[in-house]
């Protein structure tokens, strides 16, 4: 079973890109939304612990969250120590469950691949990239979103240059969603034609 990392910064197309994947039936794990789940579940106490008030109605507040996280980005790292591990153990479960399947291929979409040494787990990583002002209308149009909340998001993702340096697929979604559908079916054929050793 190949493992095919998918990562990307914010608002470069990936999740999208993910579900172009998943469409052509290949399983996917999502990342954010394991945390997601995670927010409502088996991470809330220990999240509630470490940043009092997080939790509403037994889930967490990303909203209340975030707040905290902006007022003291050291916090992150308790976030992530947290909730790192809590992630892995789902897509060990994940990787299982398709392995027992005999899936030629599933993707990992992980958005902090690179920052959280994700390659080191994946046969091979594909980057979802496109412009900077295409990125930048983008995640400034989501609900929320600010110019500060923007650049502290992209302090703590490695640039797009070094992680499309790194890649070994790079699939701009900067020309629209047939155009990069076709680079998603390009990468899946080469992938699931390979003879396997």
């Amino acid at each position: 079973m190949i493992i095919l990392g998918l990562t990307g910064s914010i608002g470069m197309g990936k999740s999208t890109t993910a579900t172009m994947f998943a469409e052509m039936g290949v399983p996917v794990n999502d990342a954010d939304a394991v945390v997601h789940g995670l927010y409502q579940d088996e991470a809330v106490a220990p999240i509630e612990a470490a940043f009092p008030g997080a939790a509403k109605a037994g889930s967490i507040d990303r909203a209340e969250l975030s707040r905290q996280l902006a007022n003291d980005p050291a916090l992150f790292k308790t976030l992530e120590a947290i909730v790192h591990p809590l992630v892995r153990e789902k897509e060990r479960a994940f990787l299982d469950h398709h392995r027992a399947l005999n899936a030629p291929l599933v993707v990992l979409d992980i958005p902090l691949l690179y920052e959280t040494k994700g390659e080191n787990r994946v046969d091979a990583v594909a980057v979802v990239t496109c412009d900077p002002e295409i990125q930048r209308e983008r995640v400034l149009k989501r609900p929320g979103m600010t110019e500060e909340k923007f650049a502290l998001i992209l302090s703590r993702q490695i640039p797009d240059q070094e992680k499309r340096a790194k890649a070994d697929y790079i699939i701009d979604t900067g020309h629209g969603l047939d155009s990069a559908r076709d680079q998603v079916a390009a990468i899946v054929q080469g992938l699931t034609s390979q003879k396997r050793p």
